[in-house]
């Protein structure tokens, strides 16, 4: 997807407290904010295609974060990685109590825009 639609931000796996056994996609990219409902069909799609049913049933839901978000710019501070895997247990992000994450991108866009 990144080589396609360019870099992720936020990529990563959450199994949230209170959904035992589903994972969620949370993901933050420029070219997701520029049309969501778009981006989270071509995201859909994609993960659709690449797991396969056993590993589509575990995945809950596509959370979708505004690459402006305060809590995405804690974690990238807190954070660093790309194309790689870090693992956490037992925090809160994004206001959801994550029993365990895999982060596969955190990572600051290098000239951001402007806050307006």
């Amino acid at each position: 997807m990144a080589n396609e639609k360019g870099p992720f931000e936020f990529f990563a796996l959450f199994l949230r407290e209170d959904a035992p056994g589903k994972w969620d996609l949370v993901v933050a990219a420029e070219w997701i904010d520029k049309n969501k409902e778009a981006s989270l069909k071509y995201i859909a799609g994609i993960v659709q295609k690449t797991l396969s049913k056993e590993e589509l049933l575990k995945l809950s839901r596509i959370v979708l974060i505004d690459e402006k978000n305060p809590a995405l710019e804690a974690l990238h501070i807190a954070m660093r990685v790309e194309h790689s895997i870090a693992e956490i247990q037992d925090s809160d992000f994004f206001g959801m109590q994550i029993k365990h994450a895999y982060l596969i991108t955190s990572r600051r866009r290098e000239n951001p825009a402007p806050n307006t």
